[in-house]
């Protein structure tokens, strides 16, 4: 939660992202904007490189969107990687990866190989060669 990373790291470590929004899901529905059910999220970062710590989300999709999202954090996701992550539209978990200020973070990835900046997703050590081109690793 934002409470314990707070007493974790600090207060003058932690950075919270905070949307609300109504889910698109309603966007047909011929109800008032303010009247719409809404998703809230949370998205909760410490350190210079801005390690993602804490994710919440409340409304439609939650339960998916947090599957996806905990393994992200499982592997030292940044908001600099959530950042650099395609957003599928329309969908609710893309506001996750377009969380406002978009893009203003430190380059910094939690990946053991970058993705940040164009660079090549890495490829895995083949157990056994593969016929016409593939390299064992």
């Amino acid at each position: 939660t934002e409470r314990q990373a707070l007493e974790k790291y600090g207060p003058q470590n932690i950075k919270v992202y905070r949307s609300k929004f109504p889910n698109l899901y309603y966007g047909p529905w011929m109800v008032e904007a303010e009247d719409k059910p809404k998703t809230a999220m949370k998205l909760i970062c410490a350190g210079k490189e801005e390690l993602v710590v804490g994710l919440h989300v409340i409304g439609m999709g939650a339960d998916e969107m947090l599957q996806g999202f905990g393994i992200a954090m499982k592997m030292g996701a940044t908001k600099a990687d959530f950042d650099a992550c395609v957003a599928i539209h329309p969908t609710a978990a893309e506001e996750f990866v377009t969380m406002f200020p978009w893009g203003l973070s430190s380059a910094v990835s939690g990946a053991a190989v970058s993705p940040l900046n164009g660079a090549a997703s890495p490829e895995p050590t083949l157990l056994y060669p593969v016929e016409g081109g593939g390299e064992e690793k």
